[in-house]
């Protein structure tokens, strides 16, 4: 029977989320709004619509409901961090052995599928970055889904596209909105260091194991449930 092993992008196979912090904190700072670092790291992973709730919570609960002025600022917000990013997908790093990663489990006969906020031209950069779509079987982008993580809906469709149950399927991610969609989804899922976020905080939102990166997930491969 097939398997599955799902991965996030950003932070887990291309080292971008500091990339993602400045852009984001750049484009509240043009937009008046002031937001630290360190609030915008904890939020990176999320669709572009809910980090901006998450970060300017306090202004949004000014409102009773969603109306159209948040949806003005996000989209400006949005927007505004996307043209600050887009400087960088030139070049864009991968992570370690994220390449090899992939191509490994897909010799050992998973089927190898990206679940991920980004989509357009960012998702485009981030696969040229990753260089191995020879060993991808498909993509949930953030066009693909209506809710992001840590809704499941994201682990969902990707295993929709790869037609793997969930319980023959492994999720990799590097943030608590990661882990939390994978276990609403009912997969097992496996943290990593790289996107900066603590290891009791990945092993509290439902890690079953932690690695420092993916090349330490390929080094110690033979005894993780990647196996």
């Amino acid at each position: 029977m097939d398997r599955a092993a799902v991965f996030d992008i950003d932070g887990t196979l291309v080292d971008t989320n500091h990339l993602h912090v400045v852009t984001w904190w750049e484009a509240f700072r043009q937009a008046g709004h002031r937001v630290s670092m360190h609030a915008v790291h904890r939020s990176v992973g999320l669709s572009s619509a809910d980090l901006v709730a998450r970060l300017l919570g306090d202004e949004h609960d000014e409102h009773d409901e969603h109306d159209e002025h948040d949806e003005e600022l996000e989209a400006r917000l949005s927007a505004a961090h996307k043209a600050l990013y887009g400087q960088y997908y030139d070049r864009l790093p991968p992570l370690r052995d994220a390449g090899r990663l992939l191509r490994h489990l897909h010799h050992d006969g998973w089927k190898v599928v990206l679940a991920t906020s980004a989509s357009g031209p960012e998702l485009s950069a981030l696969r040229r970055a990753i260089d191995a779509d020879d060993a991808i079987t498909a993509m949930a982008g953030a066009d693909d889904v209506e809710q992001g993580k840590p809704a499941p809906e994201p682990v969902e469709h990707a295993l929709e596209l790869a037609g793997v149950p969930a319980e023959r399927a492994v999720f990799v991610g590097d943030t608590v909105w990661d882990m939390q969609a994978g276990r609403r989804a009912g997969v097992r899922c496996l943290g990593v260091l790289s996107g900066g976020i603590p290891r009791h905080a990945l092993r509290e939102a439902g890690a079953e194991a932690v690695y420092d990166d993916v090349a330490d997930l390929l080094a110690r491969l033979k005894d993780s449930p990647l196996a």
